[in-house]
């Protein structure tokens, strides 16, 4: 974060209400509004600041030691390979926590990509904030569970009867 938010978030810490500025591409903005006028909102202030809370209580529940599977889904523009390298690079970094990924290719020059992932609730969200940093990240969506995928593969030497479970011949 750089220091102008924090500056701003402390000035208006005391008070009920701040005021901040949101620029967005008029088909979203669009998209916005249809949302207000279905939702039955007086105003988009009260649409943006729900969006916003689901995305902290998102970051509050994924924070922190506890181990989570879960899925990210990220849409992005890939209009150079770049961007697919900078994509790669960053799982790279996050071995550990990126099992698998899927992609496909969507119409107008976007693509879908989705990784199922397992780690800390903070070294996932660690991974979303770098995939967020790639410019061309239009969307990304973190999806988590408590519940754990399978031991895949053992770590550090011999498995053990007792990590694996028994083995069962294959007929």
């Amino acid at each position: 974060m750089s220091n102008a938010p924090r500056k701003a978030a402390s000035a208006v810490a005391g008070s009920q209400l701040a005021r901040i500025g949101v620029s967005l591409p008029g088909p979203l903005l669009a998209q916005v509004d249809d949302m207000v006028a279905e939702r039955g909102l007086p105003g988009r202030s009260q649409l943006i600041a729900e969006l916003i809370r689901h995305e902290v209580a998102d970051v509050d529940r994924d924070s922190g030691d506890e181990v989570r599977a879960g899925t990210i889904t990220l849409i992005y523009r890939a209009d150079s390979g770049r961007v697919r390298h900078a994509l790669a690079r960053v799982q790279g970094e996050f071995v550990k926590e990126v099992i698998s990924s899927q992609h496909v290719f969507l119409e107008d020059d976007q693509s879908l990509e989705v990784l199922l992932v397992q780690g800390s609730g903070e070294r996932l969200q660690q991974l979303c904030d770098r995939l967020r940093g790639i410019r061309a990240v239009q969307q990304l969506k973190l999806v988590t569970t408590t519940s754990l995928l399978p031991p895949l593969h053992a770590h550090g030497g011999a498995e053990s009867v007792e990590a694996t479970g028994p083995r069962r011949a294959v007929r």
